[in-house]
């Protein structure tokens, strides 16, 4: 499974321009053949009995120091097999996709060998058996999406959003390698079974320092708060990027990694529920942005963000939000690649534009296309018997299961989203496809090949009808029972029917609203100024300002002071002996404090404040 994929992304990358004519087409069979030694795997496990569904394959011992050994192998088990049907088989489509996507880009053989290398490091990640090896995965897929975002790199601010995506992204990984180091001082080891099973014996507080480093690592994969700055800009990619790494595959790692980490979570109810904290946040958070932006893509990430933000509060519920989590994961991954593949559509037909504001009345011109991304909209939007529905009402009435506050904070927040999540869906499948043209005089609207929508109508397929083909038969929920146990039923405090209702009402209604003021009425092609909230939307609800001042613009201080004391120092020195170069390095430092002090003083304050809410809200 990873070997094929990883032979495809050498021969493309070390051909060089003698596979330009198949080099692509390798990589897409490639892919496909991953898919098949996948669904072949999955097969002999469905022979085992439940409780042997768990296959170890030890390759080789790769790093061993003193009592210390970690043997590099891989882990196959319904988790972590599922993973890889979603990453092979909606990969393997977007492969084709890009066929007619990258047809003309004379770079395109290099583009190809980058998804092969994501996809085996994807793979890398979801089938390692330590927390080292999957942190090998996690970095080679940090990689690949840096030379996807930025494969049209010639744009500066294209090679801007791929810098971004990788610094952040670089900063979760410091709470991953940090929570490494706990378990090596806790458990003196780093693979799952070890690790998970003697984490009974570990101090609650280590357990929950591991919990949290884990979180700040998926925080940053899987763009949740506060690490999701890096995602609106990483649409600079290609589309068939943005529907591989930030719909289906990359983004849902740090969903699996919690998931997988399950064994340390429920020992330590503290963490878990700062994991339901963030995840909440997150799925508001990217909700508000989504009915604010214009550029198709970005309300798409927009979109993704909040959706992952309901798969984080899943599994941050515990025993019984874990299989609804993975659930909603496969059936998101369906609808959310359609939908961007859809949108990738949408610009091959309207000259590369992405802003909605000059669309409109597209219904009629790609009929494929408008069909397709029709399918993704109802099942996102929770339309009933839809895969939307099945999985994400799943997580809403799981939120309102417990006591005291958290029910009512938790359920409310995904109840009210969710007629949230319907009304900026609807505003951008009717500013797209409905109302009046708005087009560009140069626009010429025309249907993509072949290669381009048949992917689209598989996933379409899957948008509609996979969320019943796996919750009613219980497909899913018996092939995840060995590694999560039995999926619970706990009663919320109100009463099903009294949610599902209320959903659907929502629905309805977001639905509605946006019909009235973007399929109805007319759509001004310049966005109008808006109420401070929107303004606040728009951008990100200022998330790139608030790290700069609370984040980059200190730490510049800090590097700037140490660099202008040393040069003042040394010149001092030079010009007039030691006590010289110490005096005006003293100046310089007096000059930095009172500046430097009031930034990082306001930082340390909102710290304190983050830090003693989340006590508060533990006790």
């Amino acid at each position: 499974m990873i070997a094929l994929p990883l032979l495809g992304a050498a021969l493309l990358l070390l051909g060089g321009r003698r596979t330009d004519g198949w080099g692509p087409l390798l990589a897409t069979v490639l892919s496909w053949a991953s898919f098949v030694v996948g669904v072949l795997v999955i097969l002999q496990l469905r022979g085992l009995a439940p409780e042997d569904r768990a296959l170890q394959l030890p390759l080789w011992e790769w790093v061993s120091a003193g009592d210390f050994s970690v043997t590099a192998g891989l882990l196959l088990d319904p988790l972590s097999l599922t993973f890889v049907m979603l990453i092979t088989f909606v990969g393997s489509l977007i492969h084709v996709y890009s066929l007619g996507y990258m047809e003309h880009d004379p770079d395109k053989r290099r583009f190809f060998a980058y998804l092969n290398l994501f996809v085996a490091a994807m793979l890398v990640l979801v089938l390692a058996d330590s927390y080292l090896l999957l942190f090998v995965g996690w970095e080679g897929v940090g990689l690949a999406s840096y030379l996807l975002i930025g494969f049209w790199n010639r744009n500066p601010a294209f090679a801007t959003a791929a810098n971004k995506a990788f610094i952040v992204n670089r900063i979760g990984d410091a709470g991953l390698i940090t929570a490494m180091a706990l378990m090596l001082t806790t458990f003196g080891a780093l693979d799952y079974a070890t690790v998970h099973g003697s984490a009974g014996g570990a101090s609650g507080t280590m357990l929950t320092l591991i919990g949290l480093a884990l979180l700040l690592g998926a925080a940053g994969k899987s763009a949740q708060f506060p690490l999701q700055s890096w995602l609106g800009d990483a649409m600079a990619g290609p589309t068939p990027v943005s529907a591989l790494i930030h719909a289906a595959t990359m983004v849902t790692a740090g969903v699996y990694l919690v998931a997988r980490s399950q064994a340390i979570y429920d020992l330590t109810p503290d963490a878990r529920l700062v994991v339901a904290l963030v995840g909440t946040v997150t799925l508001v958070y990217g909700a508000i942005v989504g009915c604010a932006k214009d550029d198709i893509k970005k309300a798409l990430a927009a979109s993704t963000m909040s959706q992952i933000g309901y798969m984080m509060l899943a599994v941050g519920l515990g025993p019984i939000g874990y299989t609804f989590a993975i659930f909603h994961l496969l059936t998101h991954g369906f609808f959310k690649a359609g939908m961007f593949l859809g949108a990738g559509s949408v610009m091959h037909a309207m000259n590369d534009r992405v802003d909605m504001r000059r669309f409109g009345a597209l219904s009629g011109k790609v009929r494929t296309t408008w069909l397709t991304f029709a399918a993704g909209w109802v099942a996102i939007i929770g339309v009933p018997f839809l895969s939307g529905w099945w999985s994400k009402d799943l997580i809403i009435e799981a939120a309102f299961v417990g006591e005291g506050w958290r029910p009512w904070f938790f359920g409310l927040a995904a109840l009210v989203t969710a007629g949230i999540t319907a009304f900026y869906m609807s505003r951008l499948f009717f500013m797209t496809f409905h109302g009046k043209a708005r087009w560009e005089d140069d626009a010429h609207p025309h249907e993509s090949g072949l290669l381009m929508t048949v992917p689209m109508m598989v996933l379409a397929l899957g948008s509609l009808g996979l969320g019943a083909a796996l919750w009613p038969t219980g497909i899913l929920s018996s092939w995840l029972e060995p590694v999560f146990g039995h999926v619970e039923h706990d009663e919320p405090v109100i009463p099903v029917l009294a949610i599902q209702v209320a959903v659907f009402v929502l629905m309805l209604a977001g639905v509605a609203l946006a019909w009235l003021r973007y399929g109805r009425d007319e759509v001004p092609v310049v966005a109008p100024r808006g109420s401070l909230l929107t303004r606040a939307a728009r951008a990100d609800l200022y998330q790139d300002d608030v790290n700069e001042a609370f984040f980059r613009g200190p730490t510049d201080a800090v590097v700037q002071t140490l660099v202008e004391t040393d040069r003042t120092l040394v010149e001092g020195s030079l010009t007039g002996g030691t006590a010289a170069g110490l005096t005006g390095a003293a100046g310089v430092l007096r000059r930095a404090q009172n500046g430097f002090v009031r930034s990082y003083a306001l930082t340390m304050l909102l710290g304190i404040v983050a830090v003693l809410g989340a006590v508060w809200v533990m006790q």
